[in-house]
């Protein structure tokens, strides 16, 4: 850190806007010339963003999720990369909430606290574990913890979709121990043998570093075995899909502030309009009056979905977790509905002039068809509709491996 943490919200939330405005006025050129946002990404960490879920008591804000989403909206209508770079570290600090080891969840807590960012690495390379069983759909993982030949506990494997690893502190890795357990470590993400490719080569989702990690006799952190338990993952699998609902409405929201600038900035239309001044030509006005209902469409949904989860939270039981899961994976098919329809739509706003390289407006369907990729919104109306119909509530797969009790203390 080169600069004090914020002691407020309100301090770390014009820290935070204004780190966001930065990161606004780079994104294009950025997603064109693959440049990580390497410094942008600290600047947030130093202006108490890695904080916002963190309880008080640890040195935290303690916002609500509704709240959060909100914030993770803005980042990405600011850069998309941003809440996608985030995900690993805040989908941490909620095991880290709900963590039963008292010391693990104390000593990770005061790391955040004095802004270390996590990166996530669970998801290995189809190369690495071919042949292996997946039975339950959650893959497979070949990474293992062992003991070396000085005692230490040790991390060696290949993982992908590691997703803000190489702009992280620590990183939180799905590992199998000596028992053939599943389980979360924390390992430390600038050690000498973690190896950091960049070689995600998605179409959209540039910047996110989302490649290949190769772990090699990497050690475990003091207190690393986090999230161990069933109470620790509870609500996980809605948490993570709606970081990528905020992160759909953020792109939505660009997608309509550039979109009207490009009509403004527009000095004919066609032979066939009704007039050539594309301001006032009423087709061009639908184009943005549509648009703009996608928008309202996403904004409503995430923060539905947001409430719900929250409102699980206070439940605490597994009904209102599963109804929050439906709840989430509805507003998942829409979303994603209304967002790609909208990044399509928007070059009907401007003519061949929109599809130009520096007009950039293809970074929008590029980075929303990518998130709408991640966690295949395919599966998800059947899995509505079983429950409606049937009954059949969805159970988290975060659950697997993981025992229901225990005090470790």
């Amino acid at each position: 850190m080169t600069t004090p943490q914020p002691t407020t919200l309100d301090d770390a939330l014009v820290r935070i806007r204004e780190v966001f405005a930065e990161l606004a006025k780079g994104a294009a050129e950025r997603d064109r010339t693959d440049e990580h946002p390497y410094a942008l990404v600290a600047a947030l960490a130093e202006a108490g963003f890695g904080r916002l879920r963190l309880p008080r008591e640890h040195g935290g804000f303690d916002v609500d999720l509704p709240t959060l989403f909100a914030l993770l909206a803005e980042a990405g209508q600011a850069d998309s990369n941003i809440p996608q770079i985030w995900r690993g570290h805040f989908t941490t600090t909620e095991i880290l909430r709900r963590e039963r080891d008292p010391h693990a969840r104390q000593h990770w807590s005061e790391k955040v606290a004095t802004g270390a960012v996590f990166g996530n690495a669970q998801s290995e390379p189809s190369s690495v574990v071919a042949g292996l069983e997946a039975a339950d759909g959650w893959g497979v993982i070949a990474t293992r913890v062992r003991t070396d030949a000085q005692g230490r506990r040790v991390v060696s494997g290949t993982k992908f979709y590691s997703t803000g690893s190489r702009f992280a502190d620590y990183i939180r890795a799905a590992v199998l121990d000596e028992q053939d357990r599943r389980g979360f470590v924390v390992i430390p993400a600038r050690h000498p043998g973690v190896d950091h490719v960049d070689d995600w080569d998605g179409i959209g989702q540039r910047q996110t570093g989302s490649g290949t990690t190769v772990l090699t006799d990497v050690p475990v952190e003091p207190h690393g075995d986090i999230g161990q338990g069933i109470d620790s993952v509870r609500g996980l699998d809605s948490f993570v899909q709606i970081v990528h609902l905020a992160n759909l409405t953020g792109i939505a929201r660009s997608i309509v502030a550039e979109t009207v600038d490009v009509v403004r900035a527009r000095t004919r239309t066609s032979r066939h309009a009704l007039t050539q001044d594309a301001a006032t030509d009423p087709e061009v006005l639908a184009v943005i009056g549509r648009l703009q209902a996608r928008r309202v469409t996403a904004e409503a949904l995430l923060d539905r979905a947001a409430h719900r989860l929250e409102a699980a939270h206070a439940a605490g039981d597994e009904e209102s977790y599963a109804d929050a899961y439906t709840e989430t994976s509805t507003a998942q098919v829409a979303v994603i509905e209304a967002v790609l329809d909208a990044a399509t739509a928007s070059f009907d706003a401007g003519g061949s002039s929109t599809v130009r390289a520096g007009v950039h407006l293809d970074r929008h369907w590029r980075n929303a068809r990518t998130l709408a990729s991640h966690n295949p919104v395919i599966y998800k109306p059947r899995v509505i509709g079983d429950f409606l119909v049937n009954g059949n509530r969805p159970v988290s797969g975060y659950y697997r491996g993981r025992d229901t009790g225990g005090d470790p203390s």
